[in-house]
């Protein structure tokens, strides 16, 4: 039997359904059920066990009318059987209305009231729907009432998955039915899931209203000027996209729209690592009362954050409202990108900090979404792993990756951005032997492309990767510019490059739908 979703929290029987509470309240609810600890700086702390990061083995989509000829099948959607969902989801609702309270959420996931789509949060953790509130953009008061909620999210991480009985690969599950318009997560803790479920509904919705969603952050200079930073996880998208002379969108999910670019979510999940007032002000500042922390060492007697402490996972994270950076727009919505900017973190040390692409290498490079995957960012990655993600989000895109580069195809040429490929992750040298990227060097590198001096600037041509690569930029060491030069050994960087130029090839084959352009826009050199 399907649940409507506007009926599931007609099918809990429990009196103490806490909705909409404001982030006082939720404070309070956390602090009383000793769900976290409340830090030095207002944000509150929470732990979220052995599930440090996301669980993409743990993640299905239902196989119903809907979305069995959607959706592109494989190791990244995997299908499930509505019965399957059926029977958790009435497991999931039985457990919840066993708990002595619950918390429920009326949002929105979208800045553009004509893309915007109405959800509703419910939340076994107070901390939970916290974060939601500080992710999602909460709906006034005055319209609660009127709210309808086209998608429903439903958090019970106590409730342990059976996989003999259950169907799923583990007792964690992240489960999506278009159909019935719920998303059933379970057996993890960590609070990620919550925001990147939503997003990929997203990236099955938008589509069908022509606009294209997108895994980036984005800015909006002074002159209307508006810029994209693709990239997965740990490649620096929040820290970029975080410039004081620059207003921020929003720093993960974005949609483009006819009109232009908007923000899908409300607030900043942001990754803490080594987190300083030097190097990130605007970050560490945002960090305050009603932020939510995940897996931060604290000061036990001070309760001060620890953000150089990785003793409990490298995937250490900050949820707060776009309102807490101080130069955010408001509302999130903004013209059509002039600078367009895919991030990659190469932990082979070979390519280049900045390469300036045609159209056709963009299609390459956007379709490829080549990085190296950081530790702690998924459960089991302890180092950077050499990675290729499509549409650099693949592990949220329930549609053909094709689908959405098309889509980006065209924008590009209609409203003539400049595309850059920017390497954050290692000079000098592979991951243990070289260095990471100076973030003062990154900087320098995305502000001459944002102000336009790298649009026709004098390029040198990488003979194994083919990219334009400029000659010279204001704060960046020339050798730095070129990788070959930072390297000590070069007959080493010449073996590295060469072995990534081949997994290139290797991992482009897959798409024989492009143009022939668009195949031969990748490395030179291939591997006899």
């Amino acid at each position: 039997m399907k649940i409507l979703r506007r009926s599931i929290l007609e099918e809990l029987t429990l009196t103490n359904i806490y909705s909409n509470y404001s982030v006082g309240q939720l404070i309070e609810k956390i602090i009383h059920r000793d769900e976290a600890k409340l830090t030095s700086t207002g944000a509150v702390r929470a732990t979220t066990g052995k599930y440090t990061g996301r669980s993409p083995k743990d993640k299905f989509i239902v196989k119903d009318a809907l979305s069995a000829d959607k959706v592109d099948w494989g190791n990244v959607n995997q299908s499930i059987e509505e019965e399957v969902f059926n029977q958790l989801l009435g497991k999931v609702i039985a457990y919840l209305d066993n708990q002595e309270e619950i918390f429920h959420l009326q949002a929105y996931a979208g800045a553009d009231e004509k893309y915007k789509l109405p959800i509703q949060v419910i939340n076994e953790y107070a901390w939970h729907n916290l974060f939601a509130r500080q992710l999602f953009i909460p709906v006034e008061k005055d319209m609660e009432q009127l709210h309808e909620a086209d998608f429903t999210v439903i958090s019970a991480p106590g409730f342990k998955a059976d996989p003999e009985v259950d169907g799923t690969n583990s007792e964690a599950f992240v489960l999506i039915s278009f159909e019935q318009r719920i998303v059933l997560i379970g057996g993890t803790e960590y609070a990620g899931e919550i925001k990147k479920s939503i997003f990929s509904v997203a990236n099955f919705l938008l589509p069908e209203q022509n606009v294209l969603s997108m895994h980036c952050s984005s800015n909006v200079g002074d002159e209307g000027d508006v810029a994209l930073f693709f990239g997965l996880s740990g490649t620096g998208k929040t820290t970029l996209s975080a410039d004081i002379d620059r207003r921020l969108i929003g720093d993960d999910e974005h949609g483009w729209s006819d009109e232009g670019v908007f923000n899908i979510e409300g607030g900043c999940y942001a990754k803490c690592i080594n987190l300083s007032a030097e190097k990130e002000p605007q970050i560490f500042d945002a960090i305050r009362y009603g932020s939510v922390l995940e897996n931060v060492a604290l000061d036990e007697d001070t309760r001060v954050p620890d953000y150089d402490d990785t003793s409990l996972t490298e995937n250490t994270r900050a949820a707060y409202p776009l309102e807490n950076i101080d130069n955010s727009l408001e509302p999130s919505v903004a013209g059509h990108p002039n600078t367009i900017i895919f991030l990659t973190a190469d932990a082979s040390g070979t390519l280049p900090p900045i390469s300036k692409l045609t159209k056709e290498q963009a299609m390459y490079h956007f379709l490829s979404g080549y990085t190296s995957k950081l530790a702690g960012t998924e459960r089991g990655v302890t180092k950077p792993v050499a990675t290729f993600s499509a549409c650099f989000g693949s592990p949220f895109l329930p549609l053909n990756p094709s689908v959405y580069a098309e889509m980006l195809g065209e924008k590009i040429d209609k409203f003539d951005a400049n595309v850059f490929l920017i390497n954050t992750g290692w000079t000098g040298g592979m991951f243990g032997v070289g260095t990471r990227m100076k973030l003062s060097y990154t900087r320098a590198i995305v502000h001459s492309a944002l102000i336009g001096e790298l649009n026709d600037a004098e390029t040198t041509t990488d003979e194994i990767f083919g990219l334009a690569i400029p000659k010279s930029i204001p704060g960046v060491p020339d050798e730095v510019l070129v990788p070959k030069n930072a390297w000590a050994d070069k007959e080493s960087y010449e073996l590295e490059a060469k072995k990534l130029a081949g997994k290139f090839h290797m991992n482009f084959e897959k798409f024989t739908e492009v143009s022939e352009t668009i195949q031969q826009a990748g490395p030179l050199y291939r591997p006899v």
